[in-house]
């Protein structure tokens, strides 16, 4: 009751669940799951596997990809670049991990070097059409069976995505619209994959009808930010609170509030750029719990708590609580049980805060030596890590710092964030996508 109680003091999730109420039953529709927030109220899973036991199947990947697969209803969605640089959507069976379908959605993939390419968004289902987004600005809708019901390209529209290290927002549903969140360099000419005839860049955010694609709105997103620190690859989340629904946008310096319905900036926080530095993107994407708004300022900058229900320029008024002893730089933080759970991949360190104070309830080292890139996921009373090396690390989320086990996948780089559904885990690595359960069950690889 503790957990169920606390996942519903966000009225974002209680609608979520009254439009689609299967998706809290079993599925993970989104990157950040049925809550938008890691979490998921899945039992029964494993606190411990490694690449066979426990493994219930293995798929390989066409591809490498830092895109999180989605789940509904015993399907998996993944998307991927595969070697002649194609952009699919792939659907596997819960149970086996064959492929039902795979469809190509665009071409041009490009990598930065880095493990970064045009397949990082995650795709987002709400149990009729499956949506999925690439850095080309390729956006498709399709039904469940693999038809393409509509397809644009928000490039051609807009302008070619000018981020320096490749487009990587994933699509957000809520309340039966489509929101799409593009930061990005106002100068697209420094950056080769993304000139075209369109000289300068607005920063937006985009509201689609998901049955058609078309555009209800497009808000333009203004910043005083500078040079990389225009860009962000958060996602956007929201965030129902006394005064309605609101989208939360970070980057650009400043975290947002747009009204739902119409895009209009609701309220504005500064702060994430006190050194006013020109190379200080964003990567991780807010969360929300307990009346407050979460936003991780990037490079060893804070982690601020946001007071719901501010109207203008609230960087003086609403920030409850600064976070500067090990906040993220990549990982976006979980709420989960009440509690927030922050990864400072770099120095490898699991803090938990109390999300109304930011009292800190414990803090521990993940025990390896790797970055991780990935965001932390909260099921049965658990906290699941992997490394960009390939190192799962699942964690007790008590009130206590306590590692459960540790597990070596290999196959780096891994930067998808796992998901759970049915009973189940799932976790992307550059090579296989694997599907772990308590059950042992035989070892498929398909």
């Amino acid at each position: 009751m503790r957990i169920q109680n606390h996942l519903l003091t966000t009225f974002a999730i209680a609608a979520f669940l009254t439009a689609t109420k299967p998706a809290f039953a079993g599925n993970w529709p989104q990157w950040r799951g049925p809550a938008f927030n890691g979490s998921s109220e899945e039992t029964g899973l494993p606190d411990s596997w490694d690449k066979t036991n426990q493994v219930r199947w293995t798929a390989p990947m066409p591809g490498l990809s830092g895109a999180t697969p989605i789940v509904w209803n015993k399907k998996v969605f993944i998307s991927t670049p595969d070697e002649e640089k194609n952009l699919r959507l792939l659907c596997l069976d819960v149970d086996s991990g064959k492929t039902l379908w795979s469809q190509v959605v665009a071409t041009g993939d490009k990598n930065n070097g880095q493990g970064n390419n045009m397949a990082s968004p995650s795709p987002v289902t709400d149990g009729k059409l499956v949506y999925v987004l690439f850095g080309t600005g390729d956006l498709a809708a399709y039904d469940l069976d693999g038809g393409q019901i509509w397809f644009r390209n928000l490039g051609k529209d807009y302008g070619k995505f000018a981020n320096m290290w490749l487009y990587g927002s994933s699509p957000l549903l809520f309340q039966n619209k489509l929101y799409i969140q593009v930061l990005q360099r106002d100068d697209p000419s420094q950056y080769p994959h993304a000139v075209d005839d369109k000289p300068k860049r607005d920063s937006y955010l985009l509201c689609l009808e998901p049955s058609t694609g078309k555009t209800i709105w497009k808000e333009n997103r203004p910043t005083e930010a500078i040079i990389e620190s225009q860009e962000s690859y958060a996602s956007p989340v929201p965030y129902q609170g006394k005064s309605g629904a609101e989208i939360i946008v970070v980057g650009g310096d400043n975290v947002t509030g747009h009204d739902s319905g119409t895009g209009k900036e609701l309220w504005r926080c500064g702060g994430l750029n006190s050194k006013n530095n020109q190379w200080f993107r964003i990567i991780t994407s807010p969360v929300t719990g307990d009346g407050l708004i979460f936003a991780s300022a990037p490079k060893r900058e804070p982690l601020l708590a946001i007071k719901e229900g501010g109207r203008g320029v609230v960087t003086d008024s609403h920030v409850a609580w600064r976070f500067v002893e090990n906040p993220p730089d990549v990982c976006t933080p979980l709420f989960y049980q009440g509690k927030l759970f922050v990864l400072d991949g770099d120095k490898k360190v699991m803090t938990c805060l109390e999300p109304k104070t930011g009292k800190k309830i414990w803090s521990g080292e993940l025990g390896v030596r790797e970055i991780f890139k990935a965001s932390p996921l909260g099921a049965d009373g658990k906290i699941f890590c992997i490394s960009e090396r390939g190192t799962a690390v699942v964690l007790s989320a008590g009130e206590e710092f306590k590692i459960l086990s540790t597990a070596a996948m290999g196959e780096e780089p891994c930067r998808a964030s796992m998901a759970a559904a049915d009973g189940k885990i799932f976790i992307r690595t550059a090579k296989n996508l694997y599907c772990v359960e308590k059950k042992k069950t035989p070892g498929v690889s398909r």
